[in-house]
């Protein structure tokens, strides 16, 4: 699973040794930084018990240990109004 930006994922010591205590975190977005097979670098946020973002980080993990909480929302799709067309009279000045 390759996470999107506004997943929330729980992160445990299975994603990576630094999390001895799992933490919830909120993608913003993946980096394209150079990793090692199969790990990738996340930046988001660290959350809450009641989902309230505490601190930005970026973390190195691997992909395989993420579990996904809840997925991103899906974006709507984008509705082209007709426009009504523009008066363009002359205006009397002075």
């Amino acid at each position: 699973m390759l996470p999107r930006s506004g997943d929330v994922l729980h992160v445990t010591r299975a994603a990576s040794v630094q999390f001895l205590r799992p933490i919830t975190f909120r993608v913003i977005r993946v980096l394209d930084w150079p990793t090692y097979d199969g790990w990738l670098w996340l930046d988001g946020y660290q959350l809450n018990a009641a989902g309230d973002a505490v601190s930005r980080r970026s973390i190195f993990v691997q992909r395989a240990g993420l579990t996904q909480l809840r997925a991103a929302a899906v974006p709507r799709q984008h509705t082209a109004r007709s426009r009504r067309p523009v008066n363009r009279a002359p205006i009397a000045v002075g």
